[in-house]
């Protein structure tokens, strides 16, 4: 190969440095437009290449078209920057999606999404890589991240080299902001995990035209992510809670209420956390995660909700849990309200006389339309001092998103196992939030007084 002279920017040459070192694993670039993070990625493939003879390394993204029209340019106009030329330095074959250098190192085009008929990426099969590289990481759900992961092993022990993943992206909320973005803000970066953020103006050879442009942006969240690099904003129209609505639920004071209430979304084994929540009205005045112990044991988180029901004052059919799994039994044994998430929409008492029935797909949907509806409105509070809880449930209530917010037909939210893909984990703390609005539901009629 040719030899190689690249000015980097101030960032690109921080993150170069995780690159070559002997204990991060997992990089995290970018987090800005035009902090030139695609660039550096196919820089780093590139140089690896030349350097390592024969080793085999993943370009990828979450979809090949998207890669070949737009990683995969940067790739090629940076090969003739450097001057490297097609069918001299190396040959790519579009059909196979291949780079085949001079030295046999080869670069694989790998297509990352998530498929329903390949859930598990057996697509990827004994791939054996030396490294990879992810463009707009954030696409891709945090399994394919760790598949990816799992497969980087080839030739490391011959050159003596560390496994390393890098990604790239704009700021966005999922397992991205979670894995790399909050450990970073926080302080709790691991060793093997590290994060350079790169903006628009940590690049000194970007256009003026491109920050120009991005410093017209009228919409306030893209502009926020994109020239800012704000983590903290999501335009995505399918949300059903703003970020700023979901921060003042900690500090909005709901309506007094002597009507007392506890959700609970249940759990037996796993990751899967069982939370209790305890109502005033539409104030939710403590949270609480039961331990292991009693998690695990359904007699022991029935006694313990019972107890709690009777310290707080809280009658049984003002108590909801989710009946779906090992819920049911603890309904059972309480003898509370069951919280059926695919049951059918509870219909407005007119509902009967005019046909007019609300056209949600289920029940769980409409729950958490009306948890937008009333957080929006400020009627709805949350007393909580744990930081770590108004974390979770911050990331949680974000990923609540509609599906197929453009077509017609049944109003539907995107099912638990993709918030689980896209945050590593289920929603218990969201969930049981939800569960509060079926006592808000209108399902009877008022009552009236007539005179005679």
């Amino acid at each position: 190969m040719l030899k190689i002279k690249w000015e980097q920017t101030k960032k690109q040459n921080k993150a170069w440095g995780y690159l070559m070192d002997d204990e991060t694993t997992d990089l995290l670039f970018g987090g800005g437009a035009g902090g030139g993070k695609s660039l550096f990625g196919c820089a780093w493939l590139i140089i690896m290449c030349g350097k390592y003879p024969g080793t085999r390394w993943l370009l990828g993204r979450s979809k090949l078209k998207n890669l070949k029209e737009t990683t995969l340019q940067t790739f090629f106009d940076l090969c003739q920057e450097w001057g490297m030329k097609s069918d001299v330095d190396f040959k790519y074959d579009s059909n196979a999606g291949t780079i085949t250098w001079t030295n046999s190192s080869v670069i694989l085009l790998k297509d990352l999404f998530l498929y329903p008929s390949d859930p598990n990426f057996d697509s990827l099969g004994s791939l054996e890589i030396t490294g990879a590289f992810v463009d707009e990481v954030n696409q891709i759900t945090f399994k394919a991240w760790n598949i990816v992961r799992s497969r980087i092993r080839y030739k490391l022990d011959k050159f003596n080299l560390l496994p390393k993943l890098l990604g790239t992206c704009n700021p966005s909320k999922g397992w991205v902001y979670m894995e790399f973005y909050k450990p970073w803000r926080e302080n709790k970066t691991d060793k093997s995990n590290k994060f350079v953020q790169a903006l628009v103006t940590d690049n000194p050879f970007i256009s003026k035209y491109y920050i120009e442009n991005l410093k017209r942006i009228k919409d306030k969240a893209t502009k926020e992510r994109l020239l800012l690099g704000n983590w903290e904003y999501d335009d995505d129209p399918s949300c059903l809670f703003e970020y700023d609505v979901i921060v003042d639920l900690f500090t909005t004071k709901a309506e007094a209420s002597d009507k007392k209430y506890i959700t609970g979304d249940v759990s037996r084994k796993g990751r899967d956390k069982t939370v209790i929540q305890y109502w005033e009205g539409l104030q939710c005045k403590e949270i609480t995660v039961l331990d292991y112990e009693t998690k695990k044991d359904l007699e022991k988180t029935k006694k313990w909700i019972a107890d709690y029901a009777e310290k707080m004052g809280v009658r049984r059919h003002h108590i909801i849990l989710d009946e779906d799994g090992v819920g049911g039994g603890v309904v059972d044994m309480l003898g509370c309200v069951g919280f059926i998430n695919n049951s059918s929409p509870l219909q407005p008492y007119e509902a009967k006389f005019t046909g007019n029935k609300l056209n949600y797909a289920n029940l769980k949907t409409q729950c958490y339309f009306k948890l937008a509806q009333l957080a929006e409105q400020g009627k709805i509070g949350i007393d909580c001092g744990d930081t770590d809880i108004i974390s979770l449930l911050t990331e949680e209530l974000e990923q609540v998103k509609q599906k197929d917010v453009d077509k017609d037909g049944k109003v539907l939210l995107i099912g638990k196992e993709m918030i689980k893909e896209n945050i590593g984990r289920s929603p218990d703390f969201a969930d049981a939030l939800m569960m509060r609005m079926y006592f808000e539901l209108e399902t009877k009629p008022e009552p009236s007084v007539s005179f005679i």
